[in-house]
């Protein structure tokens, strides 16, 4: 029995997520379908990472067991014959049987991205966060320090959420502005339920002024959700990447 790990890229405008649901049409069943179509085998697909709906990946891995003898390197080909335009596998390669995409995972980095103009671009509505005061980047990038290592990160996960240790080390989180647009970069070693969106939620109240910087720091050691910003819309996340 094969242990196939397959990278794979999409667009989550219209699933309900990465995670298999009885009555919402979810990127993990898509994928499921495929390879039982290609492959004829009935298999338990593994996600690195449980992206919500809505939100996109350009770097999402999984992997599953099979017994086929289509090579990795013609998978993708066999795939993405049979998936629909906003889901690709872009690689396909055999494993260790001990891989596992999601608890083998050392990283993850995510990316979201922000409109900040006055006016909604509508190319762009699925794939960003339009914010139409103007936000102060410094103010951002000071707030930013205080999130950078490790914290117990409850004020920035959904309430009532799992009970999984709070404690998270984020490694890197950098803002980038071009033009209208900001891109947020953040990698850790893990994340809580809507982390990301919800520390982008906070930077973006200390861009509007909402939020002092330095509050940050009140906020993670609060340990409480409300003393933090909003959770951002999913459609201006996407993820980046996985590290193992």
């Amino acid at each position: 029995m094969r242990n196939i790990m397959i990278v794979i890229e999409y667009d989550g405008t219209n699933y309900h997520g990465w995670q298999y649901q009885k009555n919402a049409l979810t990127v993990q069943q898509v994928l499921q379908k495929a390879i039982k179509k290609v492959t004829g085998e009935e298999v338990a697909l593994i996600g690195a990472s449980r992206t919500d709906a809505g939100v996109h990946a350009l770097y999402q891995v999984a992997n599953f067991r099979s017994s086929t003898k289509i090579p990795t390197e013609k998978l993708p080909y066999a795939l993405n014959s049979v998936l629909p335009d906003d889901i690709v596998v872009v690689e396909a390669k055999d494993v260790e049987d001990s891989f596992h995409a999601r608890y083998s995972a050392k990283r993850k980095r995510y990316r979201y991205l922000i409109l900040n103009r006055k006016f909604p671009m509508p190319t762009i509505r699925n794939y960003s966060w339009h914010i139409s005061y103007p936000l102060n980047i410094g103010e951002m990038e000071k707030a930013i320090k205080y999130l950078i290592g490790t914290h117990d990160f409850s004020a920035f996960k959904t309430s009532g959420g799992s009970k999984t240790n709070p404690v998270r080390t984020i490694h890197d989180l950098v803002l980038k502005k071009e033009g209208d647009f900001i891109n947020i970069e953040i990698e850790a070693d893990g994340f809580l339920y809507n982390m990301v969106r919800i520390i982008t939620g906070t930077l973006a109240y200390v861009g509007l002024g909402k939020i002092k910087a330095e509050e940050v720091i009140q906020i993670l050691e609060s340990r409480d959700r409300k003393k933090a910003g909003i959770t951002a819309p999913p459609q201006g996340l996407y993820l980046m990447k996985i590290v193992y």
